[in-house]
């Protein structure tokens, strides 16, 4: 592959948003629109890509950087692991003592490799503003940040959105992921956006809370791959569908300018 890909974080201000899950289905969707796809689970001592998606413990991250500060490193290839055959993995550290090993300053040569290599990069995080994860969405070409309808969530969006306003940084899309708390209600659309001090991008509906997703984990599945749940969540199908369009789109008119 000569061209170079897009990076995307799936990024929050808070736990518990659904980024873990967008991630996959994200990942299913540029899939069905036929892209080469990795996950890298920066999510260093926690990470749960691997476990979802029940691929082996192998190469991780860690791996990466161990062998690439003791010059051992000879292919990109050799770290990931294969989910299918438009899905591949970069898996976090399977012992979490070995995430502290890893020092920000690389995170910009795996994502440099891994662009190069695939069409979609598609990095999870977790939502700490610790150096690694602050180098890591100031290095990605998006940024998806997820939100729910949840007062502390919503707090902390809204002092995550004016830092990024103060570096005058605008590559973000903002997600409010309504399927995550189906039952709460507490704010419209409208309030959300006085309280986050931003625009609603894009909307996960309350339709697309799945009260099996306990079934899809355990099976290794992601969502969006399924054929029945993609005709049965067919408007969220939609806006997931728009979120990976519009991000091509976006970088076509970048490339034109």
């Amino acid at each position: 592959m000569n061209n170079k890909g897009t990076s995307i974080v799936i990024a929050s201000a808070k736990g518990g948003v659904g980024k873990t899950i967008t991630t996959l289905n994200l990942a299913g969707i540029f899939e069905m629109l036929q892209k080469k796809v990795l996950i890298i689970d920066f999510d260093l001592s926690g990470g749960g890509i691997s476990v979802a998606l029940n691929i082996p413990n192998g190469k991780s991250c860690y791996h990466f950087v161990d062998d690439y500060n003791n010059n051992r490193y000879k292919e990109f290839k050799n770290y990931i692991t294969k989910y299918d055959d438009a899905i591949d993995v970069l898996a976090s550290p399977k012992d979490p003592r070995q995430a502290g090993k890893i020092d920000p300053k690389y995170v910009e040569i795996i994502l440099d490799k891994a662009v190069f290599n695939y069409d979609v990069v598609l990095i999870d995080t977790t939502h700490d503003l610790t150096d690694f994860n602050v180098l890591t969405l100031d290095l990605a070409d998006h940024i998806l940040f997820m939100v729910t309808n949840d007062p502390l969530d919503l707090k902390n969006m809204r002092s995550l959105i004016a830092i990024f306003k103060d570096l005058d940084l605008h590559n973000y899309k903002v997600i409010l992921n309504e399927s995550v708390f189906p039952f709460k209600g507490y704010f419209g659309i409208y309030d959300i956006k006085n309280i986050i001090r931003a625009n609603i991008d894009y909307v996960l509906s309350k339709d697309f809370y799945i009260k099996n997703i306990d079934t899809f984990i355990m099976n290794g599945k992601i969502i969006t791959l399924d054929k029945k749940a993609s005709s049965f969540f067919a408007k969220d199908y939609t806006t997931l569908m728009g979120i990976c369009t519009d991000i091509f789109k976006e970088g076509e008119k970048h490339e034109d300018a």
